[in-house]
């Protein structure tokens, strides 16, 4: 089977197990999303969803953030973890779209580069999820579940990986498809102990496919 032919093998497996393909970030506008997935980093978004309401509270909108200090900032978010570069760059971004480009967020994606504390990850984020265009977001769940399927070979940087999906996976169904890996590698392709046996994409996994073999191969030896 050709990594194409896979591609679309593992999209259609994952659609139905995981048919609502969705950010589990809670957010109403891209500014938020933008604080939000920096915030995320090395944080749960579960804990990220709780500690933004007190934000977005007490700085409704781009300018009200954007007039806030960092130090102001990082207090509240401090709970996320790295509270003081997070704060920072917060604050760099929201000044930026306040100054630059009049409170919205661009729907560019070397502009939304171009934002303090903005990656690759983050501007395919808003890409896909707020202006609905070709993304994909290649986080841990991503690279971890790609690699394991056989999509990519032993490629784990995160720049890498996305241009070698690029070229295997329709551009219309990217952004969601990383939505499922993200929901997939939660619920049953975990990091150190994935569940093969309870797992979708048996039988076109390439890691799964040989660990399921091996164990079989094992009850066998014992067997006999």
């Amino acid at each position: 089977m050709t990594k194409k032919a896979l591609a679309l093998e593992v999209i259609g497996r994952l659609k139905q197990a995981y048919p609502l393909a969705e950010c589990t970030l809670d957010y109403e506008h891209a500014w938020q999303l933008l604080v939000e997935v920096r915030l995320a980093a090395q944080c749960t978004d579960a804990r990220v969803n709780i500690v933004v309401q007190e934000l977005f509270a007490k700085y409704p909108g781009v300018k009200a953030l954007a007039d806030a200090t960092p130090e102001e900032i990082e207090a509240i978010v401090k709970p996320c973890g790295l509270g003081r570069s997070k704060a920072r760059d917060i604050s760099l971004c929201m000044r930026k779209l306040r100054d630059e480009y009049d409170c919205q967020v661009p729907d560019d994606f070397d502009a939304l580069l171009g934002l303090p504390g903005v990656g690759r990850k983050s501007a395919n984020l808003i890409m896909g999820d707020v202006f609905g265009k070709p993304a994909i977001v290649t986080d841990t769940h991503c690279i971890r579940l790609v690699n394991r399927i056989g999509l990519v070979d032993d490629i784990r940087e995160p720049k890498k990986v996305e241009m070698a999906l690029w070229k295997i996976i329709p551009p219309e169904e990217g952004n969601d498809l990383c939505h499922r890996f993200v929901l997939h590698g939660r619920a049953v392709c975990d990091a150190r102990r994935p569940n093969c046996a309870a797992c979708c994409l048996a039988g076109v996994c390439k890691t799964g496919t040989a660990l399921l073999a091996a164990q079989a191969a094992e009850k066998e030896l014992q067997k006999a």
